[in-house]
């Protein structure tokens, strides 16, 4: 054994620091390679940081909530040697923290054995046990001695399942392991099953299949988790920063909070779920919340305001915790807020920002959409109207390319794009993100809407990847769902435009020479001057009001 230090890796592009969630284990824990052991919050998103190497934690160098730059040692392992059969049979030692040859360095050599080695495969001890850490956790509970319990899955690796049948003297069942379910893509729940992508599967009316033969004190099996749960025992929990912060405060694991919420079938706690837990409550339903005008970025929470993008100042469109801000609170300017911030001034303070507002008569999307929608299957994505509105951006960039450009300075050049990557932002709870659909204009309606909202669900619960947040030749950003018409949005700097959208409201209006109500959507736009003219602009949004006015042109895209 030898104590190897692991330090901080830079977990993004131009990430100098992060912020240490919290720790997802403990001095003296047994760790394996890859097993998360730490959540960062970096400016971009919230990452696991895993073990480089199998052994025990011997010191955790930081503070849940200290910021770290990339670099630092943050955790220190007592590193397994190769393994007693192999030293044995070949009569040498391997040296500390080797792992069959990824580790090129002696042992003393600790700074430098940090998060770049450990990665290949190399040959496998004979007594290694392959098991989740959710696994071994419930071993531990139950105080079950892994190397005794024969693993069925690929290669040996032991489930939940394989740890029941040790603890019951049953055989393993056939169906799916609950505690690697969500290793597969789906995660059972009290009331149905989330499929992959966390699309609700089941209705929430009984027992999941197979659940209610499982003994409830099993300790392999956890508590139930969802409303109506008195406790929960996870091994890994989503939450937003501020949440931990509160659960920590109130001295309690959030682990055994039961979730509220499922987000890509795993449990989500809310501050809501934490006092309610606190407070003895169950039962309580938390955190969902109505939306206006559907635009498939935000799911039950208010509206994307405006990614890195969206200048319109609306808190309300943050998605922020606000019950955890008070009058006189000092809030920490940093992580996401900060990152937002700079860009925000950047592109304000670089471009000189012109805008355009202007209102579409959708009465005909509206009657289009509601006839597609109930000519969809049931297990199609649910159709908004947001991918309607990405197919008119696209027709305009078409029309108007000037649109789709940015300016390289230094080049002195207008760059022209040839590809359509729209930017839609997305109210998170740590602010307002702005993930990219790739190539829109080769994607249809239905394609379009699965990946709109599976990219804002990984936003919101900030497990999408950096490079999903870059690249957006032009940005769309919708307040409708929270309210309001008009806005001065601030240009996704490097690109020359935005389009933000108001609410669809239904007004009287003058259709075919008669005043008729008709449903009207107010749209609103940003340009950098310096590279788009007024006019630019305003035949940008008659191409777009044109696709709107008549949908049926937007099925031929």
């Amino acid at each position: 054994m030898g104590e190897t230090q692991f330090a901080l890796p830079d977990v993004g592009e131009g990430v100098a620091e992060g912020e240490l969630v919290a720790w997802l284990v403990e001095e003296g824990e047994r760790v394996e390679e890859d097993q998360p052991v730490a959540e960062v919050e970096t400016d971009k998103a919230i990452v696991e940081i895993p073990a480089a190497y199998d052994g025990v934690v011997t010191q955790l160098h930081a503070e849940a909530g200290e910021i770290v730059p990339v670099g630092d040692v943050i955790v220190t392992f007592d590193v397994d040697e190769e393994g007693s059969t192999t030293e044995s049979d070949t009569g040498s030692a391997t040296a500390d923290g080797d792992r069959g040859g990824n580790d090129g360095d002696a042992a003393g050599d600790e700074t430098d054995a940090a998060v770049t080695e450990g990665t290949g495969t190399a040959d496998t001890p004979t007594d290694r046990v392959f098991a989740p850490p959710s696994v071994r956790r419930a071993a531990r509970e139950a105080d079950v001695d892994l190397a005794t319990v024969p693993g069925s899955g690929p290669g040996g690796r032991i489930t939940g399942d394989d740890l029941r049948a040790a603890i019951t003297g049953r055989s393993p069942p056939g169906g799916q392991d609950d505690l690697t379910a969500s290793e597969s893509g789906s995660m059972a729940t009290p009331g149905g099953s989330m499929a992959s992508g966390g699309t609700p599967t089941g209705a929430d009316d009984g027992p999941t299949a197979g659940e209610d033969d499982r003994p409830r004190s099993d300790p392999a099996v956890g508590g139930t988790d969802g409303v109506g749960a008195r406790n929960a025992d996870r091994d890994r929990t989503l939450a937003m920063p501020a949440t931990r912060e509160l659960a920590r405060e109130e001295d309690i694991d959030i682990d055994a909070v039961p979730a509220s919420e499922r987000r890509d079938g795993e449990a989500y706690v809310t501050p809501e779920d934490v006092h309610a837990y606190v407070t003895g409550e169950t039962g309580v339903g938390a955190g969902a919340s109505g939306s206006g005008v559907d635009d498939g970025t935000t799911g039950s929470g208010p509206a994307a305001a405006g990614g890195a993008s969206s200048g319109t100042g609306s808190e309300a469109g943050t998605g922020a915790d606000t019950e955890g801000t008070q009058p006189g609170d000092r809030i920490p300017y940093r992580g996401v807020r900060r990152t937002i911030g700079e860009r925000m001034a950047t592109a304000k303070y670089t471009a000189p920002h012109v805008s355009h507002h202007d209102e579409v008569d959708v009465s005909d999307l509206v009657e289009t959409r509601e006839r597609l929608t109930a000519s969809t299957t049931e297990d199609a994505p649910r159709l908004t109207y947001l991918p309607f509105v990405i197919k008119a951006v696209v027709a305009g960039l078409r029309a108007q390319p000037i649109l789709n450009a940015e300016l390289d300075e230094a080049a002195e050049e207008i760059i022209v794009h040839d590809s359509y990557d729209i930017g839609i932002a997305v109210a998170t709870d740590a602010g307002l993100m702005v993930p990219v659909v790739e190539d829109a204009d080769e994607k249809g309606l239905l394609e379009l809407a699965a990946e709109v909202r599976d990219l804002a669900a990984r936003a919101r619960n900030r497990t999408i990847s950096p490079e999903e947040l870059q690249g957006s030749t032009f940005t769309i950003t919708n307040l409708g769902a929270i309210g309001g018409e008009h806005a001065s949005p601030i240009i996704n700097y490097p690109e020359v435009g935005i389009l933000a959208l108001g609410e669809i409201k239904r007004k009287p209006a003058v259709h075919e020479g008669e005043v008729v109500p008709r449903d009207l959507l107010t749209v609103s736009m940003s340009v950098d001057h310096r590279v788009v003219d007024g006019a630019d602009a305003a035949r940008f949004t008659n191409e777009v009001t044109r696709y709107l006015n008549n949908p049926d042109l937007l099925l031929l895209e």
